[in-house]
């Protein structure tokens, strides 16, 4: 991905430590027509807005270097805390889609820049 669009999933660190604690990134999926964010804290992470302030930065990544308007989100509807993070990164309900045959329904979640 990353050869082909410039960009992908990036390592979250802490600023003051360098240590390594999760991902967060712009991805392409051949079954959405927009990119989407993905992120991942290790647990230990959670709840201590590391997430929000990852996502904040890539939004603006993909705005600032990539032109992108509109960047979506998927997660599952039962993500209480995904969820919620992505409503505080400005994301927007918008529908359930599945993004392959039999696999189960996920919430879409749009952002326009």
């Amino acid at each position: 991905m990353y050869a082909r669009l410039g960009f992908g999933l990036y390592l979250t660190a802490l600023k003051e430590s360098g240590m390594p604690i999760g991902m967060c990134g712009l991805i392409k999926r051949g079954t959405l027509p927009d990119v989407d964010i993905g992120f991942a804290l290790l647990p230990e992470f959670w709840g201590y807005g590391y997430g929000l302030e990852a996502a904040r930065a890539v939004l603006n990544h993909g705005k600032n270097q990539f032109g992108l308007t509109r960047i979506v989100a998927i997660t599952s509807p039962d993500n209480v805390d995904s969820i919620r993070l992505l409503g505080k990164a400005g994301f927007l309900f918008e529908k359930v889609v599945s993004l392959t045959d039999g696999e189960p329904a996920v919430n879409l979640y749009a952002c326009r820049m």
